[in-house]
């Protein structure tokens, strides 16, 4: 089974276009698990005119006190980085919203005063078609922390990956902790960017990222012909990485994203020639 990465350090640049396409590609010849690991923002079903079913709830821990055990010393509430404990009247108050689950809170009573429950922080899908078996997380609305979605993921992958031959994951956008979450195991990369300022300013980013997770990468330019590839070009000599594609701006492939068609391209065959 490979691993095979789709990010880019903005939004917008045609991440779920590739990864999409490039599962609809090597479903040709291989069994292949499409894993969209951008839980803010999920939509590999709507490029892949999929329709999800639910098959998880994710669940984060959050403490939870006994105040009848509870002295009001405060020391949980100074625990806390994310401010998610306020003392009032000698009493803890729990904002379970700001609560990442760390267990500082726990830890730190002198009095075993708090124990821990759980609340819903986002659900798993699946669904298929063109033969593609799709694994999809999605984040709660209101609840801050993807990471917990991109793990749960990682988790069923481990699962699945006997099934199949290549695992695509979609990434999130940007370089946060969700992001590094989902490229960990891979054992390639796709960088896809635009030839564009902000496109060059965030390639450089997420190279740099790839850089010190000492994961193998290529760079795929998306949108090629709309503005300056020199940009590009240049961040790819500096890091010595391989733009292995260039997609034209087309309006052929305006049309099948649209329609929640997948796209085909040359450029998305010369992708997938690097695994014939």
């Amino acid at each position: 089974m490979k691993r095979i990465a789709v990010t880019g350090g903005k939004g917008g640049t045609g991440k779920s276009t590739v990864a999409t396409a490039l599962a609809f590609e090597l479903n040709k010849k291989h069994k292949v698990l499409l894993v969209d690991a951008d839980a803010d923002c999920p939509n590999d079903h709507l490029l892949l005119g999929i329709e999800r079913k639910k098959i998880e709830t994710v669940f984060q821990r959050i403490p939870k006190w006994d105040y009848n055990k509870c002295i009001g010393c405060g020391k949980c509430a100074k625990a806390c980085n994310y401010n998610a404990i306020a003392m009032i009247n000698k009493k803890p108050f729990f904002m379970p919203k700001q609560c990442n689950g760390c267990g500082a809170c726990v830890y730190s009573c002198p009095v075993n005063a708090i124990s821990w429950s759980k609340k819903e922080t986002g659900v798993l899908f699946n669904g298929k078609k063109h033969n593609i078996t799709l694994l999809s997380g999605e984040l709660k609305t209101t609840e801050p922390f993807t990471e917990l979605i991109t793990n749960a993921l990682n988790k069923k992958i481990e699962k699945m990956k006997k099934k199949h031959e290549f695992v695509i994951v979609d990434t999130a956008a940007g370089i946060h902790c969700n992001v590094i979450n989902a490229l960990e195991k891979a054992d390639l990369v796709f960088a896809v960017t635009e030839p564009t300022p902000l496109g060059a300013h965030d390639l450089e980013l997420i190279l740099n990222v790839l850089e010190k997770l000492e994961l193998d990468s290529k760079i795929v330019l998306n949108r090629a012909g709309i503005g300056k590839s020199s940009l590009i070009e240049s961040i790819a000599e500096k890091y010595k990485k391989e733009i292995i594609a260039r997609i034209p701006y087309s309006k052929k492939i305006m049309e099948s994203y649209s329609k929640g068609i997948p796209v085909t391209h040359k450029s998305i065959e010369k992708i997938a020639g690097l695994f014939q």
